[in-house]
């Protein structure tokens, strides 16, 4: 039934259904922030088209649809000329993957560069797949109509993305040479880009920083030496600007590990946690603790 509602709405075509907005309907739409650039194309009768860059990642390109009529499997992408454009031969850019549910189709940033190329030349990106109900094809039309200024501000949001976004720094780890204390550059780089994070992100409520070491060394050393490196972490990133009253420090000595090589236990993990979501435990004992500590 949904099917049927959802071609009604499509423009005619000797086989199969097309879709795709007209001259007068063609719009983009730019929704920004420092975590994501969002540029949506409303599909008529299908859904949306949208490049998206997520902080911390490339761009990517995808279509959302109400409801899925393409059959899963493999698709194909090709830029094609408007209609007023006659004589110009389309360009096929190779196959791509269909999938079930309501994002049948994403594309890497190497296709999604090709897509926004073929905008900015005027052109028509279009995916073909047959129709899972009756096999005939379904095509999907990009409109390049009212593109180029939308992209452009879209690139300028790109420019102020952050460095990361959350998932990549909701859990972090880093590591120590035995009886060091000392943070390295790479290190240092990785807790600029968590304090950079927190001091964008209000829903950030606790950062928890957690010390561990290997068992060389008697219990009460090692905790206190678990409690000195968590400390630099935490120094750190209250030196970078992140609130106090947002990190929580724990030592946790040689307690949990989480391998049988001693490099790997000796670390101070940062997790982030956000406003609602509730908070998990450290593991008794055992490995893997690390993993499901706080």
């Amino acid at each position: 039934m949904v099917a049927a509602f959802a071609i009604s709405a499509v423009a005619p075509a000797s086989h199969g259904a097309s879709f795709g907005a007209g001259v007068e309907t063609s719009q983009w739409y730019l929704s920004e922030s420092v975590f994501q650039c969002s540029l949506v194309h409303d599909v008529p009768g299908y859904g949306r088209a949208v490049f998206r860059r997520r902080a911390g990642e490339s761009l990517s390109f995808f279509l959302e649809t109400d409801s899925a009529l393409m059959k899963p499997g493999r698709g194909h992408l090709v830029v094609e000329a408007p209609a007023w454009r006659p004589g110009v031969a389309p360009k096929p850019l190779g196959s791509i993957n269909i999938s079930d549910g309501n994002r049948p189709v994403a594309l890497d940033t190497r296709k999604a560069l090709m897509v926004a190329r073929g905008l900015l030349d005027g052109m028509q990106p279009t995916i073909i797949r047959d129709a899972w109900y009756d096999g005939n094809p379904v095509r999907v039309q990009v409109s390049n109509i009212n593109f180029a200024g939308p992209f452009e501000q879209y690139r300028a949001c790109t420019a102020n993305l952050l460095p990361v976004n959350f998932d990549q720094i909701q859990r972090s780890k880093i590591r120590f040479s035995s009886g060091s204390k000392s943070l390295s550059k790479s290190e240092m780089k990785l807790l600029d880009n968590i304090a950079t994070f927190v001091r964008a992100d209000s829903t950030i409520e606790h950062i928890f920083v957690d010390g561990h070491t290997d068992r060389r060394g008697s219990r009460i050393d090692n905790r206190a030496l678990s409690e000195d490196r968590a400390n630099v972490v935490a120094d750190y990133l209250k030196f970078r600007g992140v609130p106090e009253d947002l990190i929580i420090v724990r030592a946790h000595g040689d307690r949990y590990p989480i391998s049988n090589r001693p490099s790997e236990n000796r670390r101070t993990t940062i997790r982030l946690q956000r406003k609602g979501e509730r908070p998990v435990f450290q593991q008794a004992s055992g490995y893997g603790g690390d993993d499901n500590a706080g």
